[in-house]
């Protein structure tokens, strides 16, 4: 992104015009990997705070300005393991949490209710994000992380492995098996490819 290195680089060197040019081209992205990651509106805006007050008192130590991107999501990630921590347990909301066997059946027959219609009418947009949701929330930690970062909010594998400080092949490695548990909890709940691709 041109435009966004020469923010940075403006900004390093005491632009405070272009600084908050920099905040709001970024502020809502990482709202949104905030929120997909915990499914809590205070705890995203929190963490969003956090990371641009960050950046702001950092920004003059990023040597180069190509890694932006990576490096204010490794920020955000960061913080984001901190609420957790401090949560002392992996954070899955109510809404998120299929929480037994028969949960699990529920959702399955009532989607094969309507297994014979077609995908984009078989689910209600809202209800189809709720499932995904439901199916993210049960992925260990790292590998949604990594789900997020590459399937929402569009990084590369290089830009992931870096923003999280591990190898790109740890990186294949955790979004493979992500994926992986995603496609089987969908098969189970009847959630076709079709239809997951045509909501999101």
């Amino acid at each position: 992104m041109p435009q966004t290195n020469f923010l940075v680089k403006a900004a390093k060197q005491g632009d405070v015009i272009a600084l908050n040019q920099l905040i709001k081209q970024w502020q809502k992205r990482i709202y949104n990997f905030a929120y997909k990651y915990f499914g809590d509106y205070d705890m995203a805006m929190d963490v969003t705070q956090k990371t641009f007050i960050s950046m702001s008192k950092n920004l003059s130590g990023l040597k180069d300005e190509g890694s932006f991107k990576p490096w204010l999501y490794r920020i955000a990630s960061n913080y984001c393991h901190e609420e957790v921590r401090r949560q002392n347990r992996r954070w899955v909301l109510p809404f998120m949490k299929v929480s037994s066997k028969d949960d699990q059946q529920d959702i399955s027959n009532s989607l094969s209710n309507h297994r014979n219609e077609n995908p984009e009418k078989a689910l209600g947009n809202q209800e189809l994000k709720d499932l995904l949701k439901k199916a993210l929330a049960t992925l260990p930690e790292e590998q949604r992380m990594v789900v997020i970062m590459k399937e929402y909010e569009g990084l590369k594998i290089r830009e992931i492995a870096e923003a999280m400080e591990i190898s790109e092949n740890t990186v294949k490695s955790r979004l493979y098996y992500a994926l992986g548990s995603l496609k089987k909890l969908l098969d189970e709940w009847n959630i076709t490819k079709e239809t997951v691709h045509y909501e999101i």
